[in-house]
């Protein structure tokens, strides 16, 4: 259940050699891996690369018909851990995964898998999720590939060079018998474009060919003494054919400038917001024809030696454009350059901000700055015609103070939103809670309305996050995670873990039926009707099959036993962890999933009632209480009809999907009485048509009634 339809990109991956692909950068990814002949696919969905695994996982049939096995993996250990797959047998496999919170989860088996090195390609695609966008801290992959000496490639967001370096990976990594990760920055994941597709390749050798003839190398093991001869492997034999695979590929490109003393080197993933600062600042046009001298670095890791002191010999001075600290690029380029009696002055971090996402802004200002350093009389030249030589700041500046700040929040409907409200309601009456929150849609309660939550460590982390607060005889401390990340890691390190050292906390469980912050994918607790789906195993029998004694169940809409599950939790003298499980599905896959069957319904002419919420404005005393503890995007003001009252009153917007909380929110706050529903009646049956007189026919006459006295004062005729 993913969050859109995949039926035309699945229709593409079947297209052939010379036929023309169109589409964004992520899914151009998926073809050049079938026809890079790959074996086996694995990985765990999140942002910016949740549309491959979603697309491959619907294309099970097309998998099929090639040989290729594929499996959304539990995590991104499990998927790393497929990989050991190529280490023996001439398998090409790729794994995807979220960076760099997915490389941290995965580094163990990452680790050992370079030092034991591979046999076939290995190609590990990772959403670098750096900069503007961002749901995660501020790291970037290219540590992690210098720590295990792992290839790193960061193509230009350029749809052929990316499927062109995705094949050229798999090669890359048999040349050198190295696993290749390739970053894929979420500009380039979205960039649509095109590209020249080639037929499919079935897999020279497949994963049934490997168990037919089972294999093994004793020197492959990561055990004493052939871990350390990998070490060696990896400097003295790995890298060298690393180097010379690339230089003779050409997968770093060499952009000619008329200018001759200075240039610029960029990571390729950053090529684009480049070449547009060069045209703001009048040194390049839209097509990419510059007057600076550009080197491109596809491959960010390993630097090619050769490559750098070519470009930089003979310029006085060489613009390093690379994103985030610490300064890798830069650091290795000036060892290179130094080593080699090259006396090209390098600048980067002194005239480009020391971190953050290196924008078209950005590199501009950066752009300028050594321009005006290094070639003053082409800086005065091209400062003249430039479109962006100045109000740039300014109009930024007028943006920044128009816009109004928008911060992350839970979906209409969501049923998370009332759990949060009945948590709120709880700190009225013991005051406020230690609550170690979790990633995912949850991690919003810390904003506003709720302000619940303390800290954030990862996913599934939320009750471990907790462990050095659980002091007996105590206020219990309480933490959240949602059921993605309990079948992420949170079982184990979680729920396992308090039971083991007997917790006395409170740990929250939402369970909304899917992994829903990464685009709604299947988990085994999802309990939505599916092909291919067998098991749906209720979470309240995996906490308890651990060892958890106390176990609650609640509805999330039920906002007064939610209070109730809440409070007995926080008193119960039962001990070890106390479990509540928040139970309500989400609302965009319940929308997905109901939405289909209602248009049938309602074009076959057969009844449906949709339930829709209001505020009488009559009623309302534009307190909006039932806002803050609520902030459901439905649920705004506007402005009252009442000419003598001047506060504004609560107001419910048509994108209501009726799941009933803002009402229940009042209710169990004892706010006010002002909310109401109405049933909205489509293809009404004659019985329905009767009642509907019947009940306006009431109403008229009540209203006349109370309107006679009224009429009598005023002296007129009712």
């Amino acid at each position: 259940m993913a969050e859109r339809s995949f039926k035309n990109e699945i229709e593409k991956l079947r297209l052939g050699e010379g036929d023309e692909f169109s589409g964004e950068g992520i899914l151009a990814v998926t073809k050049a891996l079938l026809q890079a002949g790959v074996a086996y696919i694995g990985g765990y969905q999140g942002s910016p690369i949740s549309h491959l695994i979603d697309v491959f996982n619907d294309a099970q049939d097309l998998l099929g018909e090639m040989g290729i096995h594929f499996e959304s993996s539990a995590n991104e250990a499990t998927a790393a851990a497929m990989l050991a797959a190529s280490i023996n047998y001439p398998l090409r496999g790729a794994v995807a995964w979220k960076s760099t919170v997915g490389t941290n989860v995965a580094s163990d088996a990452l680790a050992n898998i370079a030092s034991a090195g591979v046999r076939g390609g290995v190609l590990i695609i990772v959403g670098e999720d750096y900069g503007e966008g961002s749901s995660i801290m501020q790291e970037r992959t290219h540590a992690f590939a210098m720590k295990s000496q792992m290839w790193l490639l960061d193509p230009r967001p350029n749809l052929q060079c990316i499927t062109d370096m995705a094949e050229n990976g798999f090669e890359l990594s048999e040349a050198s018998h190295t696993p290749v990760m390739m970053q894929m920055r979420v500009r380039a994941c979205h960039v649509y474009g095109t590209f020249k597709a080639k037929s499919n390749r079935r897999p020279a050798f497949t994963v049934s060919d490997a168990l037919d003839a089972p294999t093994r190398q004793l020197d492959r093991i990561i055990l004493p003494p052939f871990n350390y001869e990998h070490e060696a492997e990896k400097v003295h034999a790995r890298w060298p054919a690393a180097v010379q695979f690339i230089e003779s590929r050409h997968l770093n490109e060499f952009i000619v400038g008329e200018a001759d003393d200075i240039g610029i080197i960029v990571t390729g993933g950053l090529y684009n917001n480049l070449n547009r600062a060069l045209e703001l600042t009048g040194c390049a046009d839209v097509f990419g024809n510059t007057r600076l001298p550009i080197y491109v670095m596809n491959v960010v890791y390993p630097v090619v030696d050769n490559e750098v002191i070519g470009f930089c010999r003979g310029k006085r001075a060489v613009l390093i454009v690379e994103e985030g600290q610490p300064d890798y690029l830069e650091q290795n380029i000036n060892t290179i350059l130094r080593r080699n009696d090259v006396q090209t002055r390098i600048a980067g971090k002194d005239v480009l901000s020391l971190s953050g996402e290196y924008t078209v802004r950005v590199i501009e200002k950066g752009v300028r700055a050594f321009l005006a350093a290094w070639a003053p009389q082409l800086s005065a030249e091209v400062g003249r015609s430039s479109p962006g030589a100045d109000g740039g700041d300014a109009v930024a500046q007028q943006l920044a103070d128009a816009i109004p700040v928008r911060p992350s929040g839970l979906c209409t409907g969501c049923p998370e939103r009332p759990f949060f409200s009945a948590m709120k309601l709880l700190e009225r009456e013991v005051g406020p809670l230690q609550a170690s929150m979790d990633i995912g849609c949850h991690s919003f309660a810390t904003l506003d309305p709720f302000n619940i939550g303390n800290t954030i460590t990862g996913y599934g982390l939320g009750p471990a996050s907790a462990s050095a607060l659980m002091i007996p005889h105590r206020k219990r401390a309480l933490s959240v995670m949602g059921d993605g990340g309990f079948w992420h890691n949170g079982l184990t390190t979680g729920v396992g873990n308090a039971v083991e050292n007997q917790h006395d906390g409170v740990i929250v469980i939402v369970d909304n039926g899917y992994s829903a912050a990464t685009g709604g994918q299947w988990i085994p607790s999802s309990r939505a009707e599916a092909e291919q789906r067998r098991y749906r195993i209720p979470l309240a029998d995996v906490v308890r099959a651990v060892g958890v004694r106390w176990v609650k169940q609640v509805r999330t809409y039920d906002i007064r036993r939610s209070l109730q599950a809440l409070r007995q939790a926080m008193t119960t003298r039962t001990k070890g962890p106390k479990v509540i499980i928040a139970d309500g599905e989400c609302q965009l896959n319940r929308q997905r999933r109901i939405k289909p069957q209602i248009r049938a319904r309602i074009d076959a002419g057969k009844r449906h009632v949709r339930e829709r919420f209001g505020v009488d404005p009559e009623t309302c005393t534009g307190d909006h209480s039932c806002i803050r503890l609520s902030g459901c995007p439905s649920l705004t003001i506007k402005d009252n009809p009442d000419p003598l009252r001047s506060d504004p009153v609560a107001h419910v917007v048509d994108s209501c999907v009726g799941c009933g909380v803002c009402g229940e929110v009042a209710h169990a706050a004892v706010l006010c009485p002002s909310f109401y529903r109405a049933d909205i009646l489509f293809n009404p049956t004659a019985w329905d048509r009767v009642l509907h007189q019947v009940r306006t026919r009431i109403i008229t006459s009540l209203r006349r009634g109370f309107e006679r006295p009224r009429a009598r004062e005023s002296g007129q005729s009712p």
